[in-house]
């Protein structure tokens, strides 16, 4: 999907995506897959974002790309498709709590419940590849 709209940015012009789940921060496996989960039932019974009938979780829980682990993009997907068409690329991780500090390098924390989800699947909380988006921030050459 990212091809179509970089052929369409001229010389000297920016592509910036955001909010793309970071595949390294959603690879939950054993317990922490389990878990997260089983919040779907928590989430019904506590009636948590109004999704309380079983089909209502189930047909939200199928278009939210960012609550499906095991699903998401890498750094190197951006420089892929991207440097070949003419771009500098820049890749940012980010937990949805800062804001020009990204850029930076200050990726934040995130929520609890994703970081407890990912130490019980053997994924460092604190480290860049945990945190739950990428931003890219590419610059056609003139």
């Amino acid at each position: 999907m990212l091809y179509p709209f970089a052929r369409l940015v001229r010389p000297g012009g920016i592509l910036i995506t955001d909010h793309d789940p970071q595949l390294s921060a959603w690879d939950f496996k054993g317990l922490g897959l389990r878990l997260w989960n089983l919040r779907l039932l928590l989430y019904r019974i506590i009636k948590r974002g109004g999704h309380t009938t079983a089909t209502e979780q189930t047909w939200v829980s199928a278009t939210e790309v960012h609550h499906r682990p095991g699903s998401g993009v890498s750094p190197e997907l951006f420089y892929k498709i991207l440097e070949p068409l003419g771009f500098s690329v820049k890749v940012y991780p980010h937990n949805h709590k800062v804001g020009a500090e990204v850029l930076l390098g200050n990726y934040g924390k995130s929520d609890k419940k994703y970081r407890f989800a990912q130490l019980c699947s053997g994924i460092n909380p604190n480290s860049p590849l945990a945190a739950l988006s990428l931003m890219c921030v590419a610059t056609r050459h003139l």
